[in-house]
């Protein structure tokens, strides 16, 4: 089949836009030819049911999924009973960039709590369950993370544990939205259970798609206890597939081995050293970079320009009087070039002037 894409079209609009490793692809085709047994019961979900036991733990419990989407709405609605809510953060992407899935399939109110870069603060958390519990509202069942979060940030060890240590107190679980867990547990320097189940997080959405997979997704859940539904929730969620051997295979090349830590250091490193090359370049950058993720501030008509030489995304349009906030997703495939190219762009485009694009 002749590509009906420009191979050759390098950006940094998302970690999404990059195609699958090499080792993930292989391992498509190594799981395919024969027949096996549809629906999750085939050898390739068995092992890797097996592997994310030996990140996450023995007691722990898994469902293959298809999308980031539908990890979370399957996680959360398996966390929490029917009259439950959910708390996030006010940049959550379970909260702005899931189309209301939660609230569409589950039936579950999301309500968010303010952060400073993305990440909630412990003491932010008893105040809004404290406020819930009553019978006018929907009581707190269940607080979601973003690890690494939406603005790049990586919420440490500690922070998590005070997280968790609140919510299980008050008897809200926790749930770690990981499509990008990789790339914090490569900055934090631990394994994927370090940053989630071994401090009492109660279920992850474990990503594969952003870091090398292709359709790769699983819900972990810590104890079969605190989400007793949730096998019996992936179908009617729309999110199990027939040949569930070809996502497994998928996950299982990514965490079966050191692929996760491979490619998430790829494009964590990626991502220092964009921010040194723009920095370079005479562009402020706006946050703490600790993953995959640098936000720049631009003049508008800079940006524009920019974004239409090297994809990228505006983040915020009102980010201040004389700028826009702008993503730049490092994969991991992004190289030295990639980034260089960049910075060199922008610095073109800066020494243009901020002129009407």
């Amino acid at each position: 089949m002749i590509p009906l894409h420009d191979p050759t079209v390098r950006g940094f609009a998302s970690d999404n836009a990059a195609g699958m490793h090499p080792e993930v692809l292989a391992a498509l085709g190594s799981a395919n030819g024969g027949h096996v047994a549809s629906y999750g019961g085939d050898p390739y979900t068995a092992a890797l049911r097996e592997s994310l036991r030996g990140h996450f733990g023995p007691d722990v419990v898994s469902a293959v999924v298809l999308t980031g989407t539908g990890a979370n709405v399957t996680a959360l609605q398996a966390l929490t009973s029917r009259w439950e809510s959910v708390l996030s953060s006010d940049q959550a992407h379970v909260l702005h960039d899931e189309a209301g899935g939660l609230e569409h399939v589950g039936g579950t109110k999301v309500t968010a709590l303010p952060t400073r870069d993305g990440l909630v603060d412990p003491g932010d958390v008893e105040p809004a369950v404290r406020s819930a519990d009553n019978p006018m509202r929907a009581p707190v069942g269940v607080l979601t993370l973003t690890q690494s979060s939406e603005l790049g940030t990586a919420y440490s060890l500690e922070h998590l544990r005070d997280l968790v240590r609140v919510c299980h107190g008050l008897g809200v679980k926790v749930h770690v939205d990981g499509a990008r867990l990789s790339n914090a547990a490569v900055s934090l320097g631990v394994g994927l259970g370090e940053t989630t189940t071994a401090l009492g997080v109660d279920a992850v959405s474990l990503g594969g798609t952003k870091n090398g997979g292709g359709f790769a997704e699983v819900v972990v859940v810590r104890d079969p206890s605190v989400a007793p539904g949730l096998a019996r929730l992936v179908k009617p969620s729309m999110q199990q597939s027939s040949k569930t051997r070809f996502v497994s295979a998928q996950l299982l090349a990514l965490f079966g081995g050191d692929l996760w830590q491979r490619t998430a250091s790829a494009a964590n490193a990626a991502a220092t050293r964009l921010a040194g090359a723009v920095t370079a370049a005479g562009v402020r950058v706006t946050r703490p970079v600790q993953a995959n993720a640098v936000f720049a501030e631009l003049p508008p008509a800079v940006a524009a320009r920019a974004a239409a030489r090297v994809p990228f995304h505006v983040w915020d349009t009102a980010y201040s009087a004389t700028g826009v906030e702008v993503r730049l997703v490092t994969s991991f495939d992004t190289t030295d070039d990639d980034v260089d190219g960049l910075a060199a762009v922008l610095a073109e485009e800066l020494a243009r002037g901020a002129v009407r694009a």
